[in-house]
């Protein structure tokens, strides 16, 4: 079974996040003074930004390798660090270590940076994409039951699509295990390790997002559970932004340019989806060294929708779904103010929407 070249590159990310040096022209000096910073925060001169090598973050590769965020945030003296990252998890603990201001990220990630810091740590300001995200296995699996004694891999324990698979198991009333004793085992790696552990036969599938379902389709796989389905309309929120909430509040001019730069992208990606596709292969073959094959580019933009609306509601359905398979407490959530709470401010969204007579979009 052949592998894309792409594999060797991308395997590194499996263990650590990789700091991209240039990615977009963002590793120029900064120019100018610099963001003015209110009275007792520090000036800042650069905005560290998280993201995944995924379709799914197509805003944020559109955006560095376009120039967008760099233009967006070129009068407030600023420029951009990309930093990438395999799961949500550890974009995470970069985050709360303080290397990280603003990331692209998934739901489940994201309520549980909220529910750790008590509602404190984290704020989603836009959406940016829906939908791409399935279960894919070996051809002859052609039910949950087919599903019993085998290894299916998901990108992290904790991340989205870890919770999804986790939950809709629970629906079909199967068990899970990494240790042996359950209905089958989840098997949590980095996406291009899952893709080469399938084409050994050392796994039997994977719920991944977009590009990695077009990827295994391609090595051999089929489609078992197209994430969609299980949602009203077929829409749920597969990456939000979030930011810090100190830098949020330190900092709102950054944060204010930053969203232009992604309205910007979203913008680009609907007026010209050929040229978007062409700049996320640009965008990876900057990060990995080699890029998506066509069809595979082509099948994973066809399968999602990018949005600056977050889908609030879904988000909460998610931190229901965690609590059920107990990867989030409940306690620890109600104790961070609950959902929606405190977590989302789209205040600067909505006054981004109206500067370019946009239709706003409503706070949950």
């Amino acid at each position: 079974m052949r592998l894309p070249r792409r594999l060797a590159a991308l395997a590194g990310l499996a263990a650590a996040a990789l700091a991209l040096a240039a990615c977009g022209g963002s590793s120029e000096a900064p120019s100018g003074s610099g963001s003015a910073a209110p009275d007792g925060a520090e000036k800042v001169t650069t905005l560290r930004l998280g993201f995944f090598p995924n379709v799914t973050h197509a805003p944020a590769l559109v955006g560095l390798q376009e120039g967008l965020f760099k233009k967006a945030l070129k009068d407030a003296g600023v420029t951009v660090t990309p930093t990438a990252f395999n799961a949500g998890p550890d974009a995470i603990t970069a985050l709360f270590g303080g290397s990280l201001d603003i990331t692209y990220i998934g739901p489940n990630p994201t309520i549980n940076a909220y529910a750790q810091s008590e509602g404190a740590a984290v704020r989603v300001i836009s959406g940016a994409a829906s939908g791409g995200a399935a279960l894919v296995v070996k051809p002859e699996i052609t039910d949950a039951q087919g599903l019993r004694g085998r290894t299916i891999a998901t990108p992290q324990l904790g991340n989205t699509q870890d919770v999804a698979f986790r939950f809709w198991l629970k629906e079909q009333g199967l068990g899970v295990t990494t240790e042996g004793g359950g209905d089958l085992s989840i098997k949590p790696q980095a996406n291009a390790e899952g893709l080469a552990a399938y084409a050994s036969g050392s796994i039997d599938g994977a719920w991944v997002p977009q590009p990695w379902v077009a990827e295994y389709v391609k090595a051999g796989a089929k489609v078992l559970v197209d994430e969609k389905t299980l949602w009203p309309d077929g829409k749920f929120v597969t990456t939000n932004i979030i930011v810090r909430t100190e830098f949020l509040e330190q900092h709102p001019d950054i944060v204010t340019a930053f969203l232009e730069g992604n309205e910007a992208a979203l913008d680009f990606i609907a007026k010209d989806p050929a040229a978007a596709k062409t700049a996320v292969n640009q965008s990876l073959q900057s990060l990995t060294g080699s890029s998506l094959e066509q069809d595979v580019l082509d099948a994973a933009f066809a399968d999602v929708e990018f949005t600056n609306d977050p889908l609030p509601a879904t988000l909460a359905t998610s931190a229901d779904h965690a609590i059920q398979v107990g990867l989030l407490e409940k306690d620890a959530l109600e104790a961070a103010g609950g959902l929606p709470g405190k977590l989302y401010s789209l205040d600067l969204l909505g006054e981004v929407l109206k500067a370019q007579n946009k239709a706003a979009v409503s706070a949950p």
